[in-house]
């Protein structure tokens, strides 16, 4: 079996780029470091490093082998976090990651929510979009996460000889990548199902929700899965847009909008979190969001786990934050 120290260490060793720098992290003196390292490679038969000049690096089996082991040492790190709250050791310490307009708007009433409740919530934030957010739920590095998907889902329909202005489309966006899918064991419940909007400049006439009039307009769009939500739609709508601008900042998105260089589409959510003067908005028909809080593993969850979930759920109705301006 596997030693868990020497695993931590080419963990580090695997972050960090040296053992100097990974003796450091984790405390050891660096002769330590180097006798872990040889230790684990005559446990596994397998050379882990080799000499890259005056340094190391790992080899594809090193590699390998510490992306397994940081999943590994991740629950285990995940667990006694658990087994912890549960035993009240301590106070519970709840690790969540959100995406941007999550972390502007039902987070922080969710905090709120839990502020002054017993016993107390350390509550440690870490901003990540979907997919980094479920690599770093399946490695134990957060309890829960905030992730979203839209609907309807699925490829786009062909648009014969069209191509975007900015390279290739990225309609098909999953989270299945390097033969391992991160999705594998994870536990979803719905927060919130909100409206996509269509975002014109307030200069103009109001908008519409059909895309088909601004098939001819410039196009900004947002991260990989909002890109590819607007490429799917206006392929709906028989077009391709032509994508001049694309940014992961909603705010910067509408200045974009505000200053005629493009038109956009955003979640509710990005416009409870921020709404530019400079822009107007409708909802489109049948697009829509789906916001999801994400445990990984199998149930039941440490009480301060479903009690975060319970108030991210209450933080999500628009009641519990700034409601979407007209």
């Amino acid at each position: 079996m596997l030693d868990v120290t020497r695993l931590r260490v080419l963990v580090a060793v695997a972050r960090y780029g040296s053992v100097t720098a990974a003796a450091k992290a984790l405390n050891y003196a660096q002769p330590s470091v180097s006798h872990h390292l040889a230790r684990l490679e005559a446990e596994t038969g397998i050379k882990l490093i080799q000499r890259a000049g005056r340094g190391i690096r790992l080899t594809d089996a090193g590699r390998l082998l510490a992306e397994r082991a940081a999943e590994v040492i991740g629950r285990l790190d995940a667990a006694e976090n658990e087994l912890a709250a549960y035993t009240g050791l301590r106070a519970g310490r709840l690790r969540l990651a959100a995406f941007p307009s999550a972390l502007g708007t039902i987070v922080p009433a969710a905090a709120a929510m839990l502020r002054g409740r017993q016993p107390p919530v350390d509550l440690r934030l870490t901003e990540a979009e979907p997919r980094e957010a479920l690599r770093m739920l399946r490695a134990g590095y957060v309890d829960v996460a905030v992730t979203f998907r839209y609907l309807p889902d699925g490829p786009a329909p062909a648009v014969p000889g069209a191509v975007t202005a900015d390279g290739p489309d990225p309609a098909a966006v999953d989270d299945e990548d390097d033969g391992i899918d991160i999705t594998e064991g994870l536990r979803e419940r719905l927060l919130l199902d909100e409206p996509v909007h269509l975002v014109t400049s307030a200069h103009g006439e109001a908008p519409a929700p059909d895309l088909a009039r601004y098939a001819r307009h410039r196009w900004i769009a947002g991260c990989d899965r909002c890109r590819a939500n607007l490429i799917r739609q206006c392929a709906v709508a028989g077009f391709v847009p032509k994508i001049t601008f694309t940014t992961d900042d909603y705010v910067a998105v509408q200045a974009l909008v505000a200053a005629d260089l493009g038109v956009s589409t955003l979640p509710a959510l990005c416009l409870r979190s921020a709404r530019h003067p400079g822009v107007k908005t409708v909802p489109l028909a049948g697009a829509r969001r789906h916001v999801f809080a994400v445990r990984y593993g199998n149930p039941p969850d440490p009480p301060a786990v479903t009690e975060l979930i319970d108030v991210l759920r209450a933080a999500a109705e628009p009641s519990a934050t700034a409601g979407l301006p007209g």
